[in-house]
């Protein structure tokens, strides 16, 4: 019997639906809680240090940084780097290091030519630390008092060069989280970060909010000067050390690292600009690849529902089931109502509006605009590519 054309799309979309949903749950369940993981006591722990780069961030630094700089860890020191800030983050650091001894706040005036504002915070930062460990982390990122402590028993029981850990978003709205999980769960089927612990594995990871490096290992590799014009260096940066051979993890943090991601859906979308297109290693043919399947896999479903035949209705009614499912799930997670799945129709339209915008901006200004600097598109095609 021959099947229509379009029973045979609702088909693999159904597919696609069900293999990526199912492979996200069962990888995240493979993904241990640094809640199950003890402190490390005292004795044992070697010394880290904590290095932000901060730019622009005078609404959230201080209870970041206060959160640093109050871990129940005995060897330890904060190293954040003021990248050029014009508003008030310069007078909060200097309030902070007058009453955290173990502060140190760097200054950077200049961007050099060929580095990316973070990278070269970053840079600059592990060039200070003395750690034996380095934890790179971001300027808006709050954690539990005992995550050093935990991630450092993690580190030095399994002998890992790298852990990085998921955070917890604490942002409100539901367009946003909806985004949100739509966006992560497009990442988590992308990388797939259980499998980084695998030595057998290219899978890699990398996350911002929490990398925690064995400081040889970082040098080895060519630290942030490796990736100084990529600007999604903290995934690049766990490729370079999985690749070089070295031992990585990645747990879910969950409360232990928390991060109010964007203000708003607006900020996501314009947040996003800078590196969107990175992610397709900058090539169109990659961009037109990703939204055919986001119209194949999460837009085509619905409109199968309203007006193909019975038998594509059915399967495209399984697959807006199957995806109702992971978003409530992803919401789940997030400690957000299930209805957000219901946002699930909506996003892919966003989602594809953000590629198409950050392609055609890129391209269209030959480079990206990040905090306020111009960065050229000749010298992100440069970077290694990212997948």
């Amino acid at each position: 019997m021959k099947m229509e054309p379009i029973f045979i799309l609702a088909l693999l979309a159904l597919l696609m639906t069900l293999w990526t949903a199912i492979e996200i749950t069962i990888g995240i369940r493979k993904m241990r809680l640094l809640a199950d993981v003890p402190p490390l006591t005292p004795a044992k722990q070697p010394k880290v240090s904590i290095v932000v780069a901060a730019c622009n961030e005078e609404k959230s630094i201080e209870r970041a940084a206060r959160s640093l700089l109050n871990q129940e860890y005995a060897n330890f020191e904060v190293v954040i780097v003021n990248d050029r800030s014009t508003d008030g983050t310069g007078r909060i650091l200097e309030k902070l290091r007058k009453e955290f001894p173990r502060l140190l706040v760097h200054q950077i005036d200049k961007l050099p030519p060929g580095w990316l504002g973070k990278t070269n915070a970053l840079h600059q930062g592990a060039k200070l630390a003395s750690g034996e460990y380095l934890l790179f982390t971001d300027a808006d990122v709050v954690m539990e008092k005992t995550t050093l402590s935990r991630a450092a028993f993690l580190v030095k029981k399994n002998a890992l060069d790298h852990l990085s850990l998921f955070f917890k978003n604490t942002t409100s709205g539901a367009l946003l989280n909806a985004l949100i999980i739509d966006a992560s769960g497009g990442l988590l089927f992308l990388f797939k970060p259980w499998k980084a612990k695998d030595p057998k594995s290219k899978k890699f990871v990398g996350v911002g909010a929490f990398n925690l490096v064995k400081k040889s290992a970082y040098e080895s590799i060519g630290g942030h000067g490796a990736v100084r014009m990529h600007p999604i260096d903290d995934i690049m940066l766990g490729k370079n050390l999985k690749r070089s051979g070295f031992r990585q993890d990645c747990l879910l943090g969950n409360e232990f690292v928390t991060v109010r991601w964007y203000e708003s859906a607006g900020a996501m979308i314009q947040g996003l600009m800078k590196n969107v297109f990175a992610l397709y290693n900058f090539k169109v043919s990659y961009v037109l690849a990703s939204i055919l399947v986001i119209v194949l896999g999460s837009v085509a479903p619905l409109w199968f529902l309203i007006f193909a035949g019975p038998k594509s209705q059915a399967v495209s009614f399984l697959a807006i089931a199957a995806r109702f499912y992971s978003f409530s799930q992803g919401a789940k997670a997030m400690d957000a109502p299930a209805g957000l799945m219901f946002w699930s129709l909506i996003t892919p339209y966003i989602n594809m509006y953000i590629i198409l915008k950050a392609t055609f901006t890129t391209l269209k200004n030959k480079g990206i605009t990040w905090r306020g600097t111009f960065y050229p598109l000749t010298q992100h095609r440069k970077n290694d590519p990212i997948l």
